[in-house]
């Protein structure tokens, strides 16, 4: 009878482990497939757009931000030399151009005179985007310092620091090392709010603003930050990007991204920045913030061996597609809309409008085509902040239970077979179908031999819940500012200096780079 006890007991001890491990690994299981909750965001964008809802008003409105080259910049007179397949010279004097990207205040962030004049203009914009992100999300930047917050930030070539130091005072150049880093550009963020989570800052091209999300979500459900902030950055302190691809023949005619249109003839190159304030979905709810959209899931690959280093591979964009949706928990029909690449050039456009008809378009509910759209009509090709643009664009979309028109479309793309109607271009401003369920969007992007698009299928806020913050308070202007200044952050935020930001010239000359 001892024994049968014994035995009993055991069992129950037994039993018990088993149930306790059954429930830390579902618990484990949950925290790995948590969707990830957008509860800040902010952007500069061309023209002059500052904030998320400068942006929907502008898309919204069917506005074009495509210029000439800005008179700030230094960059003169400059031409596309001849030859074969070269492009009309036009052409490589338009662009999509942030302005005032020259204008920053240091002394709120306190950084003396010289080290700014050092900083890339990517470093100094990620800093204002940040705290600007910050803030939208309802949170005090000041209070995050010491926090496990991580910095996830995307870019790609770094010019400024790269030229002949004339434009620059002396003294200036022995800090262009540390002002031109590309790891700088995370890393100041981090030093100057005190964040204690990863800094990583991440070249995939034009996909790096939406590798860092996919890395930043990875982060938060592994535990590595408690709060990220991820997107990307892209400035051009030169010409050279442009004219480059201008001498290659890639650039449209009239400097303006077609998406998946049949008159599509090359990219046109813009600027921008954006950052997302992201947190897990059941920490945001605890902690009470306003969920502007969650990103249920993401994938990222690589094409591999193909024709060349950048023409894509439909069966590597399918597949990653198919990697996301399986990360998400979905399945292709319940995915109403996608943001794509688009960047208007037709080998590109073409091989991805094929590869989103082979999976979005399974299994799709007659008369509810999928719609597909580019935020690069209305801004141009934002190189590596164009992922989070399209993201930025998504989710106040989604808000609005508007599809905004995308532009230069004269008809679909004659390479691509459209004929199912399973995949709709978005000509039209239409309204979000109703679905008994919150909107589901997907977007990606891909770059020069980087990878492919993360799509990040997301659910907007339950209709009923909060709507979309109100206005945020512009903490740093990047100009002269006409009267007092707005007041600044909370508790511990700096005081603002008594006049605008100093001018920090963008451009110093450099050897032309890919993007």
């Amino acid at each position: 009878m001892a024994d049968e006890e014994k035995l009993r007991q055991y069992l129950k001890k037994a039993t018990g482990e088993l149930q306790r491990t059954a429930r830390k690994l579902q618990e484990a299981e949950l925290r790995d497939s948590e969707p990830i909750a957008i509860v800040g965001m902010s952007c500069r964008f061309p023209p002059d757009l500052r904030s998320a809802e400068d942006l929907w008003r502008f898309v919204s409105g069917e506005g074009d931000g495509i210029s000439a080259f800005p008179e700030d910049r230094g960059w003169g007179t400059v031409s596309v030399p001849g030859g074969a397949g070269a492009t009309p010279e036009p052409s490589a004097r338009q662009g999509g151009f942030v302005a005032g990207a020259d204008r920053f205040d240091a002394e709120f962030f306190g950084i003396g005179e010289n080290e700014a004049l050092a900083m890339d203009p990517q470093q100094r914009l990620l800093l204002e985007t940040a705290w600007e992100a910050v803030e939208h999300a309802g949170l005090d930047p000041a209070g995050l310092r010491g926090t496990l917050t991580g910095v996830y930030a995307g870019l790609s070539y770094c010019h400024y620091a790269g030229g002949p130091q004339a434009a620059l005072p002396a003294g200036v150049e022995d800090q262009l090392i540390v002002g031109g880093a590309p790891s700088t550009a995370s890393g100041r963020v981090s030093y100057v709010l005190g964040l204690r989570g990863p800094a990583i800052s991440i070249d995939t091209a034009c996909s790096s603003s939406l590798v860092a999300m996919h890395l930043a979500c990875q982060g938060l459900r592994r535990g590595d930050c408690e709060l990220a902030l991820a997107g990307g950055v892209t400035i051009m302190a030169t010409p050279d990007v442009i004219l480059e691809f201008g001498r290659r023949g890639a650039l449209a005619a009239d400097g303006r991204c077609k998406p998946f249109a049949s008159a599509a003839d090359g990219m046109g190159f813009g600027e921008g920045a954006g950052l997302l304030v992201l947190e897990r979905l059941s920490e945001a709810r605890r902690n009470g913030r306003s969920v502007l959209a969650v990103i249920r899931g993401s994938a990222v690959n690589q094409d591999g061996a193909t024709n060349g280093m950048t023409s894509p591979s439909r069966a590597a964009q399918e597949a990653v597609i198919r990697q996301a949706l399986a990360s998400a928990g979905l399945t292709p029909d319940q995915v109403d809309a996608v943001e794509g690449h688009g960047t208007g050039t037709p080998l590109g456009d073409s091989i991805e409008a094929e590869a989103l008809i082979a999976t979005y378009g399974e299994n799709r509910p007659a008369g509810r085509p999928l719609r597909l759209g580019s935020v690069k009509s209305n801004i141009g090709h934002t190189q590596t902040a164009s992922g989070v643009a399209s993201v930025i664009k998504t989710v106040m979309s989604m808000r609005a239970g508007t599809h905004p028109r995308t532009l230069h479309i004269d008809r679909p793309s004659g390479y691509v077979d459209w004929s199912d109607g399973t995949v709709e271009l978005t000509t039209e401003s239409v309204p979000w179908a109703a679905a008994g369920r919150p909107p589901r969007a997907g977007g990606g992007a891909g770059g020069v031999s980087g990878p492919h698009p993360p799509p990040l299928p997301g659910a907007a806020a339950a209709a009923g819940g909060p709507g979309p913050p109100p206005p945020r308070r512009r903490v740093c202007p990047l100009g002269p500012r006409a009267g007092p200044p707005p007041p600044r952050g909370g508790a511990g935020a700096r005081p603002p200096p008594p006049h605008g930001g100093r001018a920090c010239p963008p451009s110093v000359s450099a050897a032309p780079t890919r993007t």
